[in-house]
C-alpha cells in the first residue's frame, strides 16, 4: 500500500496565498481554482486513482498569524478518516513555549505523527535558535522532523533550504532527531544525498518531483543498500497529483524491495505506522 509522506487538503485560504502564483504557471492549470472549497474526498479520489491507500496530511503555518491550513483542520480529516490521513502539525515558531506545547498536545492527545515546518515560509534556516526546543521535544515525543529542502517554488528566499550547512549541523547538534526532508534538495541533490547518507536519521522524500523528474543522483542512491532505506515518496498534492506523481516508476531500474521500500516500507517504519494506522 503506497504511503504519500507530504501532501496536504488545499483549504480556500492556502489556494488563495500569493506563494501559489508560480506554481499555478508550473502546473499548467491542473490545481484548484483560487476560491473553491474542495472536499475532503476529492483528495481521497486523487489518491484512491494512483492505489494511495495512506497519505500524511500537512498543517501549514507562517509568522504574523498566517494560518493556511490549521491544525483543527487536519485533526477533524484525520478524525473522519483515520484509515487513510495521519497529521503532521505545524507550530507559531515566534511563540516558543506556546509552539513546544502545541506540538506535545497534538502528538499525545490526537496522534499526529510528526512536526513540519517549511523554513521559506518563515525566512528561518533549521539552525535558528527558534528550532532548537522543538527538536529536543521531537526527540522526547518519537516522532520526525519534517521540513523542506532545495529551492523555493514560490517567489521566495531559497537559502533555507540548503541542505548543507543547515541540515548538517542540525543532524550533529541532534543526533537522535530524525529529520526527513522534502523536495529532493534541488539543485543541492547531491548535498542532500551526501548528508542522508552521513547521518543514520536523516531520510529524503520525493514530493514536488514527478518521478520521471527525479534528479538522477538521486536514482543512483536508491539503488544503492543504504539508499533503499532512504527516500520516501510524496507528492506535495495538490501541486501534482498522485498518478501523475507515479508514472515512470518502472523505468526507475530500482529493485522489486526498493519499490515497496521507496513506496510504503521506509515511511511505516520512519512514522512508526502500524497496520492500524494505515487501515490494514
Amino acid at each position: 500500500m503506497t504511503v504519500d509522506v507530504w501532501m496536504q487538503h488545499p483549504t480556500v485560504r492556502f489556494l488563495k496565498h500569493d506563494m501559489l502564483s508560480s506554481l499555478r504557471r508550473w502546473t499548467g492549470g491542473a490545481m484548484p481554482e483560487k476560491d473553491e472549497e474542495v472536499p475532503i474526498e476529492a483528495t481521497i479520489a486523487s489518491m484512491d486513482a494512483a492505489g494511495v491507500g495512506f497519505g500524511l496530511l500537512s498543517a501549514w503555518r507562517g509568522p504574523n498569524g498566517l494560518d493556511l491550513v490549521s491544525n483543527d483542520e487536519v485533526a477533524d480529516w484525520v478524525s473522519r478518516y483515520p484509515t487513510r490521513f495521519a497529521g503532521l502539525t505545524t507550530v507559531d515558531l515566534d511563540t516558543p513555549m506556546v509552539a513546544v506545547r502545541e506540538l506535545r498536545r497534538r502528538v499525545r492527545e490526537q496522534g499526529f505523527v510528526g512536526l513540519r515546518v517549511v523554513p521559506w515560509l518563515w525566512g528561518l534556516p533549521p539552525t535558528d535558535r527558534r528550532y532548537y526546543p522543538l527538536f529536543a521535544e521531537c526527540v522526547e515525543l518519537g516522532v520526525p522532523f519534517c521540513t523542506q529542502v532545495g529551492h523555493t517554488g514560490p517567489m521566495r528566499r531559497s537559502e533555507t533550504g540548503r541542505p548543507i550547512p543547515y541540515i548538517d549541523e542540525v543532524a550533529l547538534d541532534f543526533p537522535e532527531l530524525v529529520i526527513i526532508c522534502g523536495h529532493v534538495g534541488y539543485p543541492w541533490t547531491e548535498e542532500m544525498v551526501a548528508v542522508a547518507r552521513k547521518h543514520p536519521n536523516v531520510y529524503i522524500d520525493t514530493s514536488a518531483y514527478t518521478t520521471k523528474r527525479l534528479p538522477e543522483e538521486l536514482v543512483r542512491f536508491m539503488r544503492t543498500g543504504t539508499g533503499a532505506k532512504k527516500v520516501l515518496f510524496g507528492t506535495n498534492y495538490p501541486m501534482i497529483g498522485h498518478t501523475h506523481a507515479l508514472v515512470g516508476l518502472d523505468e526507475l531500474g530500482l529493485s522489486g524491495e526498493t519499490v515497496q521500500d521507496y513506496l510504503h516500507g521506509n515511511a511505516e517504519r520512519v512514522f512508526k505506522l502500524g497496520p492500524r494506522d494505515c487501515g490494514i
